[in-house]
């Protein structure tokens, strides 16, 4: 091993800075630089919605797509949503154009659109679009016409040659029972296609977000008939927040044994050609969005081809549409026989506890990845559900975090303890080290075999120091990933001005903390927990002996402000989660070098540092020791 002079141990240290920084870097570019265009995105979204619904015309149109390639020409699923040459109207418009039939639960409120069946108009009772309770209610569902159509529909669709009348989007249908859609009250439609089939369709909904489709045929005629049941979910244009490279958003499904499929809005586009699963068993598949998602579930036990399409748009304005859908196979029924089939739909917010409900209570082949865990998700799902369990206890995820963090420093105290003690040994062995080198100088194969000698005799593992940090990598990781992806975080407060746990720290130093009346350049936000961080940061590494090195000492000085900056834009939790396990680290270290007998050189070193500031006000600032 080099002195701490030593021209190759400068290198190695600036080397792992250098990559520190990079590291950092990179997650401010995939994940912090999305966040941003996130924001614009939406906020453009919103003034052309804003625009929309006070009736000002845009040259936005609905999607004029054709039908996307199956493996059966004669049994397609519609993809094409119902087309107007007239521009999008407002929501109120659209819905006020229809007859429908009410939806209204704890969790959402909505209808059901009569004259095409379809389920597409729902609002998330509970979530509001930012973190203002008076904002409004974040709208999941939208219907054909609109600015961003959005929608659940199931069908039929004739077998090959058959002239039997199916319903189609000019359907309308005709409420049999029921007069609102409540967790108590299903409601029953019907539509007679004129040929002595009659169709009945059997909608019903839990307090959550789980409806379940009936779809019966009634022959009255004197033949067999045999129709293929379908469901789709369909989806014109991208949504604001698909920017984000840390998590998914598009299309989404588990299809039987082939695993989970994720494919981005911008790659189903690429690809131009759908991707289609025939004969496949249970599972599920939609559209996903960061804490939102709409999919269909089939009968478990029953084959059917699954699909996941881009239909790419055909007019002027350049919007793609986006679509997932099942078929299954033919159903037959015989003169005066009334048969169905029974399907899912999920719409809602990915609330984890009640998507691993679903999973288990429908059986729904793993249902759960419809929340992203990410690579890590062997150690994200255990540390959510940790984070679950503390709350429950608690009440508020910011103390959650503290406690976790708590937890995790616990867990690895005995490896942090073996890691300062293998340091203090290390130290008093630094003039061996040093005569071991001077000897073979010339030799650096000898010289490395006399120096692992001397830790075997010792029994210090030079690796000791590492095992702590690359341990906690993937916890950190982890962390990140379940503040970023989980609908609980989301507008989840701590204290005072961190109002949304999942977002970054709004204050910001350049205008006081928000007593200067302008907020600034978004990349100088540097808030106050990011401070308190960088604080923590700069203490621990006073914590170090001094470098002999003064390049090796300058980066020491200055990698505080560096991380300061680079994680200013991270969410409010993870930086805090990064300044308690500092001050958890801080503490840890004092404890143990007193515990060892080994020197604690912090208040020299911060004697040291502000030498010439406290010199400035006259105050005594010696060197230290």
């Amino acid at each position: 091993m080099s002195s701490p002079s030593d021209p190759k141990d400068q290198t190695n240290l600036i080397i792992a800075v250098v990559l520190s920084i990079l590291v950092l870097m990179g997650w401010q570019y995939f994940f912090a630089a999305p966040q941003i265009k996130h924001e614009q995105a939406k906020q453009e979204f919103n003034k052309q919605l804003e625009a929309q619904n006070k009736g000002v015309a845009t040259k936005e149109s609905p999607p004029n797509v054709a039908n996307a390639p199956v493996a059966e020409p004669s049994t397609n699923v519609p993809v094409n949503a119902q087309q107007s040459a007239e521009p999008p109207k407002s929501r109120e418009e659209i819905l006020k154009m229809t007859p429908r039939v009410a939806i209204s639960t704890p969790s959402l409120e909505g209808s059901i659109d009569l004259k095409t069946g379809r389920i597409d108009d729902l609002v998330l009772r509970k979530y509001r679009e930012t973190v203002d309770p008076n904002s409004p209610m974040v709208t999941l569902l939208s219907p054909a016409g609109t600015f961003d159509p959005y929608f659940a529909e199931f069908g039929w669709v004739p077998q090959v040659g058959s002239s039997t009348r199916v319903p189609d989007h000019d359907t309308v249908w005709k409420v049999e029972s029921g007069t609102t859609l409540t967790p108590d009250n299903p409601v029953t439609l019907q539509w007679d296609n004129g040929q002595g089939v009659i169709f009945h369709r059997t909608i019903s909904v839990d307090s959550n977000y789980m409806f379940k489709i009936v779809d019966e045929v009634e022959n009255k005629t004197n033949a067999d008939i045999s129709l293929l049941p379908y469901a789709r979910v369909h989806r014109s244009g991208h949504p604001p927040s698909h920017v984000y490279s840390v998590l998914h958003e598009g299309l989404v499904g588990v299809s039987g044994d082939h695993g989970l499929i994720e494919d981005t809005y911008a790659n189903a586009v690429k690809e131009g050609v759908p991707k289609t699963f025939e004969n496949v068993v249970g599972g599920w598949l939609g559209i996903t969005d960061k804490y939102w998602a709409t999919a269909l579930v089939p009968d478990q036990s029953t084959p059917y081809r699954a699909m996941y399409s881009a239909l790419p748009a055909r007019d002027p304005s350049g919007r793609d549409a986006f679509q997932t859908d099942y078929l299954l196979g033919a159903l037959t029924v015989g003169p005066g026989m009334r048969k169905g089939v029974e399907g899912h739909l999920f719409a809602g917010a990915k609330q984890a506890s009640l998507i691993d409900g679903y999973e288990k209570g429908l059986n729904i082949l793993r249902f759960d990845r419809l929340i992203d865990w990410g690579w890590f998700y062997f150690i994200t799902r255990p540390l959510f559900r940790l984070m679950e369990l503390i709350n429950g206890v608690v009440h508020n995820f910011g103390i959650t975090i503290l406690v976790l963090t708590v937890i995790v420093k616990a867990a690895f105290y005995p490896l942090a303890s073996r890691q300062y003690e293998s340091m203090a040994r290390m130290k008093k062995l630094q003039p061996e080290m040093q005569r071991i080198k001077e000897q073979y100088k010339d030799d650096s194969q000898r010289q490395q075999k006399e120096i692992f000698e001397l830790y075997r005799k010792q029994k210090i593992n030079p690796l000791a120091g590492c095992w702590p940090i690359l341990l906690q990598i993937p916890v950190f990781f982890a962390l990140y990933k379940v503040l970023f992806v989980t609908i609980d975080m989301r507008h989840a407060p701590f204290f005072g001005w961190i109002k949304d746990l999942s977002a970054p720290d709004p204050t910001t130093v350049f205008n006081l903390f928000g007593l200067l009346p302008f907020e600034g350049p978004t990349f100088l936000h540097l808030g106050a927990w990011p401070l308190i961080m960088g604080i923590t940061m700069f203490v621990q590494m006073q914590l170090n002996p001094p470098q002999p090195d003064p390049i090796q000492q300058q980066i020491f000085q200055w990698m505080p402000v560096m991380f300061t900056f680079l994680l200013a834009s991270f969410p409010a939790g993870l930086v805090i989660y990064w300044a308690w396990s500092n001050t958890l680290s801080i503490l840890q270290q004092l404890w143990i070098n007193k515990k060892n007998g080994a020197e604690i050189h912090l208040f020299g070193n911060l004697r040291r540092t502000f030498a010439p500031l406290l010199r400035l006000f006259g105050m005594s600032g010696g060197p230290g020791k």
